[in-house]
């Protein structure tokens, strides 16, 4: 069964305000923490409550947040007409596929095209960056091996031990057999004796 759809009011027990505001809050403050993490957002929340309580939460420092909120809202009321506005975002957009182009020649030298163009020292930086990477990438390998190693070692070692409780069970068996067969000889020479 879902839940029903509430009027959008104030609550007017206080308890049940109470509640509700601590319930939203919290979810509100999930929110913006699954945003600033999922889409590597810069997000900042200040909540007051009605007693006038502070609740807060920012991906960086919430002065950082203010800052460039105010900074950006200055713009923007500095451009004031919106054929300004959209030459503020056509810079923005230029500005950001300069970026991406930037980003996409270095991939393409890491990947080892493109370097015709580059000196001997953007070579050796090159050079280093994937060294260190490299590196990194055999790290992580060597770990996970030695890990995998270790744990067959554990089940090895888990195999060995059951092995041994085996052979020590055959060998208990062998020995109660014998004492049988020897009941049985000793039962079958009596009943011959007689």
């Amino acid at each position: 069964m879902g839940r029903g759809k509430i009027a959008i009011r104030r609550i007017d027990n206080s308890t049940s305000r109470q509640v509700t505001f601590s319930k939203r809050r919290n979810g509100l403050l999930k929110k913006a923490k699954e945003l600033a993490i999922l889409c590597d957002a810069e997000v900042g929340v200040m909540i007051f409550s009605s007693t006038g309580k502070l609740y807060d939460f920012s991906s960086t420092s919430m002065k950082s947040v203010v800052d460039r909120y105010n900074k950006t809202k200055e713009e923007l009321d500095q451009l004031g007409s919106s054929t300004s506005e959209v030459k503020f975002w056509q810079r923005e957009a230029a500005m950001l596929r300069q970026q991406l182009l930037s980003l996409q020649e270095s991939h393409r030298q890491i990947m080892g095209e493109e370097l015709s163009g580059l000196t001997i020292k953007d070579l050796q930086t090159l050079e280093n960056q994937l060294e260190i990477s490299l590196r990194g990438v055999r790290t992580k390998k060597d770990q996970l091996l030695m890990d995998e190693i270790q744990e067959l070692n554990r089940k090895g070692n888990l195999i060995h031990q059951e092995n041994v409780d085996l052979y020590e069970k055959i060998n208990l068996i062998r020995q109660e057999n014998m004492e049988l067969k020897k009941k049985q000889i000793a039962a079958a020479l009596m009943h011959l004796q007689r």
